[in-house]
């Protein structure tokens, strides 16, 4: 009996959903992806650990280290580490993993001008007229992807949209990428 209630709600529920009015999937703009809770340590340069400084040097020699944070979520450590190469503004990113600390993804901020004209277009695809007000290109250690993180006015933590580039295609993400 109690399958029987459960089965007739989760109908009724498809029914109700199927029923409702909606936008044309055209004229809807995809929801902003939602960053899970992270919990952030401010850290100086000289507390990073060892270990995290030579997974740093390894990644990207004579890299100058700023300042750090160490930033907890969803059961994974990172510690995300800002400085200079070559003169150049860098945040380097290292996930905690059994083997150590390894560098996922080195980011830097770009103008809207430089980013590629196929992450341009699906932005404007997902969300016509929208206008970031930063972007942070994020190349991916493990696959050379490029995640494009696209911040809206007024909301400097969480991208309104990611745009990924890999071997050429270009997509506008559902879903918060990982790192």
């Amino acid at each position: 009996m109690r399958r029987l209630i459960v089965s007739a709600a989760i109908a009724t529920g498809v029914i109700v959903a199927a029923c409702q009015p909606s936008a044309p999937a055209s004229d809807a703009a995809p929801e902003a992806p939602v960053a899970p809770k992270t919990d952030i340590t401010p850290t100086a340069a000289s507390d990073i650990p060892p270990a995290v400084q030579a997974a740093v040097q390894a990644a990207k020699p004579g890299f100058v280290i700023a300042e750090a944070e160490l930033k907890e979520r969803e059961g994974r450590r990172y510690y995300d580490v800002e400085g200079t190469l070559n003169g150049a503004e860098l945040e380097l990113d290292l996930l905690e993993t059994p083997q150590g600390w390894t560098v996922v993804e080195t980011q830097r901020d770009l103008p809207w001008t430089e980013v590629p004209q196929s992450v341009r277009t699906a932005t404007e695809a997902a969300r016509a007229g929208f206008a970031p007000v930063r972007i942070i290109e994020s190349t991916q250690a493990e696959d050379g992807a490029v995640i494009y993180e696209l911040f809206a006015d007024g909301q400097p933590a969480t991208p309104a949209l990611e745009v990924r580039v890999k071997d050429g295609r270009t997509e506008v993400l559902k879903e918060v990428w990982p790192h």
